[in-house]
């Protein structure tokens, strides 16, 4: 999400089980929805407005696994769309309806040993500014630059029937030079994420999981001036996945942010994927 006061852009966050490898020639179709709630906005970690900025978001995303020089890649593409709107005292920024920016990824595995669970990969995240973006909106889909994303990703067994998850990330964003509604160039720092998951395998098919995240930097400039708007943001999901049958499955997640220390605060979240492998 973006709009016409400094924005605090999301990192990548990785669902449990995502960084696990497939065999060459699998692919994968998944569909998500995402329902979030913001009804406070920080600064400098003290609350300074109230009102509601509410997303509804979806991603349609295709992933194809294959093998180059004796490792396993998947190239793969993501295209967000959906709604965010303010109510309450966040509706002067009006709302959005578009698609968000074209997402193209390829994770490398350089662990994969499906025999034990255990993997490790590193992906390479290009956004493009495809999505729908008017500087004069108080909020919009898009963000008007290009974004540049290094992961890695981590899984494997601690305890029968436990997994663990880790993952970290790092993004770097070029300029806006048309933010807002004099078109001034709104730069920002590099954007760091931490986050991980434990899984329960309850039975075959279902599995239970908590999972959390720290998102940190990513100050921002607007025509030179320092925004001071650093994120130092904790969250936290908890939730469920199920194979109803053995080419698809199902998450269903619900968390929020705990705190942060500028910009809108997160109070709630539902999330939801369908996946289809084929």
């Amino acid at each position: 999400m973006a709009a016409t006061f400094p924005t605090l852009a999301s990192a990548i966050n990785i669902d449990a089980g995502d960084y696990t490898a497939l065999p060459a020639g699998a692919n994968i179709g998944a569909l998500y929805y995402q329902h979030a709630e913001d009804t406070r906005i920080y600064a400098n970690g003290s609350r300074v407005a109230g009102g509601n900025i509410t997303q509804d978001i979806g991603i349609a995303r295709f992933i194809h696994f294959t093998s180059v020089g004796g490792f396993t890649i998947d190239p793969q593409v993501l295209i967000p769309f959906g709604h965010v709107g303010g109510t309450n005292q966040m509706s002067t920024l009006g709302n959005n309806t578009g698609l968000g920016d074209a997402i193209f990824a390829a994770t490398v595995w350089v662990v994969n040993r499906p025999e034990s669970n255990t993997f490790l990969g590193i992906t390479p995240f290009i956004y493009a500014p495809t999505g729908s973006y008017d500087r004069n909106r108080g909020i919009n889909l898009g963000e008007n630059r290009w974004k540049f994303a290094l992961q890695a990703g981590f899984i494997t067994p601690v305890a029968p029937k436990v997994i663990l998850d880790l993952a970290a990330d790092a993004t770097a964003f070029t300029p806006n030079h048309n933010f807002g509604a004099t078109g001034a160039t709104m730069t920002e720092s590099p954007l760091f994420q931490a986050q991980g998951w434990l899984r329960y395998q309850l039975t075959s098919s279902v599995d239970l999981r908590v999972g959390g995240s720290y998102v940190f930097g990513g100050n921002q400039t607007v025509a030179g001036v320092s925004q001071a708007n650093r994120q130092s943001t904790p969250s936290f999901l908890v939730g469920a996945a199920w194979f109803p049958a053995k080419t698809w499955q199902i998450i269903a997640l619900y968390g929020r942010q705990t705190s942060t220390e500028n910009g809108p605060l997160e109070t709630q979240r539902f999330n939801v994927r369908v996946a289809h492998f084929f």
